[in-house]
């Protein structure tokens, strides 16, 4: 269908009225928490990976007037400018079988939780209270940590990089991270307090190398990179590092620099660091799919409750899809004993052979 909100799906399911979906989505009882938690299950089932990513990012969803929960002027990355808007902080997990959508938190700006009889209207929970995006970051992480979800990084860009406490909530659990900060952020280096660009500028010639981030559209994306050891963290066997990338300079256009906090292992590689850092973009992909093929941003709910439970059944939806490709691209007959039967094997997320699009054609699962 052109678009999945309520008349539309009630149509396409022959229904006379919408009133069905609707129900569904503000007066059914059932909670969008524990279907979370069971998507969370199923993830961690049928992609999970000692080796998997968390992968932190926010979207924004265009909407008119001052009604629906969460809306107002402010800086929406998916429109690249200032929209009226909601936006809607996201944790994604990233494994070598696929990635998916795992946990969602609606941003309520100060415009709205000051005013507690418009938080009333939306029906927002009297215990809702001002958070920024990095927190609620945080909440979503120990969520899919303690639920057991295996993760050896977390990433994302400098909006979470930059919030020291989620960094420390990190190294507290001895959880790696790969995050993007801002120019401007001072880390220690031999017992000095140094902004990261200036030690970008220090840097000499030999300490730069060229690697791909993964596979783009159009190629391998090649950088210039260089890592600098930070002062040591208080975890014995870990370190921290800055990892600056350098775009490829051509003609008089300056190189583009970009700066990473990492907290690893000892012995962590610079390769691998830059693996990680590559790995943000299947978050962007979770985001296009969503929206282009389970309707994330095509809801007409204003509610508070209606918000969660329409962006967690899309979550799930895109979770099952993801599945059924990953299956679909990889099945191999297998040796030995069990020869003559098929086994999974998971494709790898960075090169995609289909698109989610294409899959649900091949598959009959969209409509004519």
């Amino acid at each position: 269908m052109e678009r999945k909100n309520g008349w539309q799906l009630a149509e396409e399911a022959g229904f006379s009225t919408p009133y069905a979906m609707q129900y569904l989505l503000n007066r059914a009882v059932w909670e969008s928490d524990q279907v979370r938690d069971q998507l969370q299950a199923y993830v961690r089932e049928m992609i999970g990976d000692p080796d998997g990513i968390y992968v932190l990012d926010e979207t924004g969803f265009l909407k008119k007037g001052k009604k629906s929960v969460g809306v107002q002027r402010q800086y929406s990355g998916t429109a690249g400018r200032v929209e009226n808007c909601q936006i809607g902080v996201f944790l994604a997990y990233a494994s070598k079988a696929g990635h998916t959508l795992v946990d969602r938190e609606l941003y309520l700006p100060k415009s709205w939780t000051h005013d507690r009889e418009r938080c009333r209207e939306a029906d927002v929970p009297e215990e809702v209270v001002f958070a920024t995006k990095p927190q609620l970051a945080a909440r979503m992480l120990w969520r899919a940590l303690d639920a057991g979800i295996p993760a050896k990084w977390v990433t994302g860009d400098s909006v979470y990089g930059s919030h020291r406490p989620l960094r420390a909530g990190l190294e507290e659990r001895c959880q790696a991270y790969a995050l993007a900060v801002k120019c401007s952020e001072k880390v220690a280096v031999q017992g000095e307090c140094q902004r990261v660009d200036r030690i970008a500028a220090g840097l000499g010639a030999d300490q730069w190398q060229r690697l791909s981030a993964g596979s783009g559209s159009k190629g391998p994306r090649l950088f210039d990179w260089a890592c600098v050891e930070l002062d040591k963290p208080e975890q014995e066997g870990w370190q921290r590092c800055l990892v600056v990338r350098r775009s490829l300079v051509s003609g008089e256009k300056p190189a583009a620099l970009a700066y990473v906090l990492v907290f690893a292992p000892l012995g962590t590689t610079l390769a691998e660091m830059v693996e990680v850092i590559g790995t943000r973009w299947t978050v962007e992909q979770c985001f296009e799919e969503a929206k282009g093929e389970v309707g994330l941003d095509e809801y007409e709910v204003r509610s508070w409750q209606g918000w969660y439970r329409h962006i967690t059944l899309c979550m799930l939806a895109h979770a099952f899809l993801m599945v059924l490709r990953t299956q679909s691209q990889a099945q191999l007959p297998e040796t030995g004993e069990n020869e003559g039967k098929k086994r999974w094997r998971p494709s790898q997320p960075h090169s995609p052979s289909q698109s989610l699009s294409a899959f649900k054609r091949l598959r009959g699962l969209a409509c004519p």
